[in-house]
């Protein structure tokens, strides 16, 4: 009998390849982390940066974007730091989750969004060892 691994997809919303200005500054020192994004989803952002940031640095992010030009004010957390050390890293960058964003915004942005292309994954999915277990015993 052949084992059909199943995936895990961890992520609440899917990131879109969108490339738009914005601000992004560490609140402790107003330093500027990053003004384009590499992806955007209603949950975050993808920011190129040449500063020093630790996952948990508290930011404050600003952007505009739907054809309204709405802008989105948001504090925000850096939730992980791409340091270039897989090969698929092009670039210095940290990761932002939003967490002030109010839930219309949200919804106003993933509807901006939806017609976005999403990135192209770069590695495959982890395996949910515990769902694969679980179907194994149901079937077995």
């Amino acid at each position: 009998m052949a084992v059909r691994f199943h995936r895990k997809n961890e992520r609440k919303s899917v990131r879109k390849v969108v490339s738009i200005r914005c601000q992004v500054v560490r609140e402790e020192d107003f330093r500027l982390v990053g003004e384009t994004t590499m992806d955007l989803s209603p949950d975050g952002m993808l920011v190129p940066t040449e500063l020093d940031v630790k996952p948990g640095d508290a930011l404050i992010v600003s952007f505009q974007t739907t054809d309204f030009g709405i802008w989105f004010d948001t504090e925000a957390v850096a939730a992980r730091v791409v340091c270039g050390k897989r090969n698929t890293d092009k670039h210095k960058a940290v990761g932002v989750r939003f967490e002030t964003l109010d839930n219309v915004k949200r919804h106003i942005l993933k509807g901006h969004l939806r017609r976005a292309r999403p990135p192209i994954p770069a590695r495959s999915p982890r395996i949910d060892y515990a769902a694969t277990v679980g179907t194994l015993l149901q079937t077995g």
